[in-house]
């Protein structure tokens, strides 16, 4: 649900009673009913809003975006950009030597303490005023106001925005879909650099700047789309330069993140395909978003099994990720009489370039032994095979 105004008032004069309350709710569907009636109990016409509010920061705890004192709705919390990314933004912009942001966009004031702790001004402003009033909440002393993203009320510096990605429930895939679109954001902002937020998805094929793919944990979050006065690097081809960004959640530490760039290597310091070797390694989804396999291959001397298929192999496991120890190759047909002669009990299957569903094909081959193991079914060349191996192991 949207907030008024009055719910936000609401929210700030009963902060403690608030929370105490949300203390006591789990969340389930099995406790809805129950838990939305004794909203109603204690908060009256505001009942409905509480419930909303701790749903949010239940998401945002769960998804590392904000602190749970924050004030947020369930839909800011589904687009905003989680802690790790903010902070590996402005870093970035910090480094190009970037010194004020206006973020057109600013929902409930996720970007500003990233951007500030990288001594980085910030202006937000956004259409929805109760949205504004929530970042004024979650980051006092910080500029925020009310404007449209496509009416600029400033002169000077990056401009980030990040447009809604969904229409009429559905995805948006395509740049001039964007709500608003990407030409009317930069028609609004001509000649000033610009980073947009979108959804990984999004074809940015003929994108001219440099596009950032990020991931925390594993899990990818978004693409950036920097304008082209905003890339450090060239890449040797020439071409604008692709990125994965390989971050850790948690507290704010660099410790196990990864910046991999088409600025890295040539075409011909990139690796060819090769046989399996000791360990079959899937690249984190940044990476592949990114059309950066190879590069990330060529980082750590792995190589393709295949050079239309994203699958790694080599003889180490990248440090921080995880990786596969290789048994043996096979034939989908014999796949069955493998695990069973090597006392399959359970299974993780990883599947590219098949068509086979994962849980259907853990059904149809009625493991019965006690071994832990994986396989990942892929297709080499023109046919389809299974490689058999040892569960995951992490380096």
């Amino acid at each position: 649900m949207a907030f008024e105004l009055a719910d936000i008032r609401f929210f700030q004069d009963n902060a403690a009673d608030i929370r105490q309350a949300s203390q006591r709710l789990e969340g389930t569907r099995a406790k809805a009913l129950a838990e939305a009636e004794f909203l109603r109990e204690r908060f009256g016409e505001h009942g409905r809003a509480v419930g909303e509010l701790a749903d949010a920061r239940r998401r945002a705890l769960r998804a590392a975006k904000f602190a749970d004192t924050w004030l947020s709705d369930v839909d800011a919390v589904q687009q905003a950009t989680p802690a790790p990314v903010a902070r590996a933004r402005a870093r970035h912009l910090a480094g190009m030597g970037v010194d004020f942001v206006h973020d057109v966009t600013c929902s409930v004031g996720t970007e500003a303490p990233a951007l500030q702790a990288a001594g980085i001004g910030y202006l937000g402003s956004d259409l929805d005023r109760p949205r504004v009033a929530m970042a004024q909440h979650n980051v006092p002393g910080v500029p925020f106001v009310v404007a449209d993203a496509l009416a600029p009320v400033s002169a000077r510096g990056v401009v980030v925005a990040d447009p809604a990605r969904r229409a009429g429930g559905q995805r948006i895939t395509k740049p001039e879909q964007l709500l608003p679109t990407l030409p009317d954001l930069l028609a609004a902002y001509p000649g000033r650099p610009m980073a947009v937020k979108c959804a990984p998805g999004l074809d940015y094929s003929e994108w001219a700047g440099p596009v950032v793919v990020a991931s925390v944990d594993g899990a990818v979050k978004e693409a950036c789309l920097y304008t082209p006065d905003l890339q450090q690097r060239s890449a040797p081809d020439g071409q604008p330069v692709r990125a994965a960004w390989l971050l850790r959640g948690g507290a704010d530490s660099r410790d196990g993140d990864e910046t991999i760039s088409s600025a890295d290597f040539a075409a011909d310091e990139l690796p060819a395909a090769g046989e399996v070797g000791r360990y079959i390694v899937d690249p984190d989804g940044a990476v592949v978003r990114a059309g950066l396999v190879k590069h990330y291959a060529a980082r750590h001397g792995l190589r393709q099994l295949d050079e239309k298929i994203a699958y790694l192999t080599g003889e180490t496991i990248p440090p921080g990720r995880s990786g596969f120890p290789f048994i043996e190759q096979v034939s989908l047909k014999r796949l069955s009489s493998c695990l069973k002669s090597l006392d399959a009990g359970s299974l993780e299957i990883l599947v590219r370039g098949v068509n086979i569903d994962p849980d259907q094909l853990r059904k149809k081959l009625k493991l019965r032994g006690s071994r832990p193991l994986a396989v990942v079914v892929t297709r080499l060349g023109r046919g389809a095979v299974a490689l058999v191996c040892e569960p995951r192991q992490w380096n």
